[in-house]
């Protein structure tokens, strides 16, 4: 699977990966993509434009993305803004890589940036990009048939060109936290987890649909069965998404003893941050699960209706747990428990 267009690999200056389609989780799933263009395109500066919701764990500086760019299509001049912006770096290659569905509007900063190679999709899935016409090099991408995680299908991309990374390289990809971030963990820990010896398990009962949720009642259970096994620090992650199930949990929680610590207002990278140290973090579906998965933390991600080959976290201590259904509770509290034990008892090199 190779561009029809030939260039010498270590003379490309500048790539522009357009992203602002698509969520938090969609964006993470790129990131093995950015970092395989980085490889092979030694030289090359790569620029990245994201949403302004979907970028935050690449603001403040990626080894992967020399220029991130926030695109706000709300805003009406936003649009023009941007083409003015990316007009002005001359792109050998510009790449939209669409893996749920084809954004016109990603297609058309693509060919207005003046790339002279643009790589995208004919069609994914037998839906026909509309927009394909705007490419000079584009491919039909049949994923359906196969069982292909998202990293994979981002991949297909980078391997147009030539730049592949192994299953064992992917896994390794990581987003790397600063100093401040690594400190804010260090900080939270010390001031909400005195004691060194006690593990930390975090949990995440919310997901912005409802099928995706596995039952509270459920983690309760399993927070109450991990803390009588391991008497442990609890803790929570909750976005705005999420206030109903967290409050539902707390009184819940209370009646058995445990009083949870809670983080959820810190910038995006601070919570990594903090799930790249805890012991465990068992989580639905969600935005959060990959933020953890780049930052290799010991994940279980739960999944019912959505598949955990296509989504699941890859990274060396990530974990899935696939409903038999699509109904999410037809995963025992039992199976999360002892999967939990397994990940807990890995150690960390």
């Amino acid at each position: 699977m190779q561009s029809t267009k030939t260039f010498d690999a270590l003379s490309v200056k500048n790539i522009l990966v357009v992203r602002q389609h698509n969520q938090l989780g969609d964006m993470l799933c790129s990131t093995p993509l950015f970092a395989a263009l980085k490889s092979k395109f030694r030289n090359a500066s790569i620029t990245l434009v994201a949403s302004p919701f979907n970028c935050r764990m690449f603001e403040g500086g990626s080894e992967y993305v020399d220029n991130l760019i926030k695109f706000d299509k709300s805003k009406a001049a936003s649009f023009f803004n941007l083409i003015r912006t990316v007009r002005k770096r001359k792109y050998e290659i510009g790449i939209v890589p669409s893996t749920v569905s084809a954004s016109s509007t990603s297609h058309y900063i693509n060919f207005l940036s003046g790339a002279r190679i643009r790589i995208g999709a004919a069609s994914i899935n037998g839906r026909k990009n509309k927009s394909a016409g705007l490419l000079t090099d584009s491919v039909d991408f049949n994923w359906s048939v196969k069982e292909i995680h998202q990293t994979e299908r981002n991949l297909d991309y980078g391997r147009l060109l030539g730049a592949d990374y192994t299953e064992a390289e992917r896994k390794k990809v990581r987003i790397k936290l600063n100093t401040s971030e690594i400190k804010f963990s260090r900080d939270f820990f010390r001031e909400n987890f005195p004691d060194k010896e006690k593990k930390v398990f975090a949990f995440h009962a919310g997901a912005g649909k409802a099928k995706n949720r596995w039952s509270p009642d459920r983690f309760v259970k399993l927070i109450e069965m991990l803390r009588s096994r391991f008497d442990c620090y609890i803790m929570l992650t909750s976005g705005y998404m999420d206030k109903e199930v967290t409050d539902y949990l707390l009184p819940k929680l209370e009646k058995k003893k445990i009083k949870p610590v809670i983080i959820e207002k810190p910038h995006l990278k601070n919570i990594a941050a903090v799930l790249a140290e805890a012991d465990l973090y068992v989580t639905n579906d969600t935005g959060l699960m990959h933020v953890a998965a780049f930052v290799n933390a010991k994940v279980i991600g739960l999944f019912g209706p959505t598949k955990a080959y296509e989504w699941g976290p890859q990274n060396e201590f990530g974990r899935s747990i696939q409903s038999p259904s699509e109904d999410i509770d037809k995963i025992t509290v039992e199976k999360v428990f002892e999967e939990s034990e397994k990940l807990i008892a890995l150690k960390r090199k």
